[in-house]
């Protein structure tokens, strides 16, 4: 077993060391709107008592993923496919609710693995402590997540969605669009479809999960969602001229 203390200790450590590998976007306003969406839906989770950190990935090929202690990165392209705010909030609250779940740890424990990285890390060893997190990192213990808990992250993420006053029907439109998309062009997934359920299935469990639900009224996107695509605009034009 592992503590909430180890978990932010090992997610930070591994942040670090994750981060090295990516581009970071650290434009103020595709910033500002995703961590603001992304905490809206941490505060309709069952996990509000770690804190949850959002970056983008400068990244093309459509894809997201979280890692333990609240990391979560979203690529530009999956931002870029997303046509409304309940759309990419279906992403973003997937991923949270890998977090929630603690899949990235129950990984890490069912490997045996979580006891010996921790007594390295919280013991102080940072080279040793690089060469075990990059060797985590490149197995995929990380965000490679059984087909129960791809399942359990629609659901929950479907539950945040209603209780942040976000429809959820955008879990089911967004899955349809990557469904489709995938068949023409299953490169620009990295490997976000290929790690995951077949996307049929999680279509017909995710119109389960949300047509269970009480009736309520969703809030509707105003301008922010907009600015930001629109600012996404700009930063692809001025990628592609350069």
């Amino acid at each position: 077993m592992y503590s909430t203390r180890e978990e932010l200790e090992l997610g930070y450590r591994y942040s670090i060391q994750l981060e090295k590998q990516l581009s970071i976007n650290n434009d103020l306003i595709l910033n500002q709107y995703i961590n603001s969406l992304g905490q809206r839906l941490v505060q309709s989770s069952n996990r509000k008592n770690i804190p949850y950190t959002f970056k983008i990935v400068n990244d093309k090929s459509i894809n997201a993923f979280a890692i333990p202690g609240g990391y979560c990165y979203i690529n530009l392209g999956l931002i870029d496919l997303a046509e409304n705010e309940a759309e990419l909030a279906s992403v973003i609250s997937h991923e949270i609710a890998h977090v929630v779940g603690e899949h990235g740890m129950e990984n890490m424990t069912k490997q045996q693995i979580i006891g010996f990285a921790g007594a390295v890390i919280l013991g102080g060893r940072p080279t040793l402590t690089e060469e075990i997190i990059s060797s985590i990192i490149q197995r995929g213990v990380l965000t490679n997540f059984s087909r129960g808990a791809e399942l359990e992250a629609d659901r929950l993420g479907i539950e945040q969605m209603h209780a942040a006053g976000i429809d959820p029907i955008g879990f089911e439109s967004f899955l349809k669009k990557m469904r489709d998309k995938e068949k023409g062009e299953s490169s620009g997934f990295s490997n976000m479809l290929s790690t995951h359920p077949p996307t049929d299935l999680r279509i017909k469990k995710s119109f389960e999960t949300r047509t269970s639900l009480s009736q309520k009224k969703y809030d509707v996107d105003d301008d922010s969602f907009l600015k930001m695509k629109q600012q996404l605009n700009r930063i692809y034009k001025k990628s592609n001229n350069n």
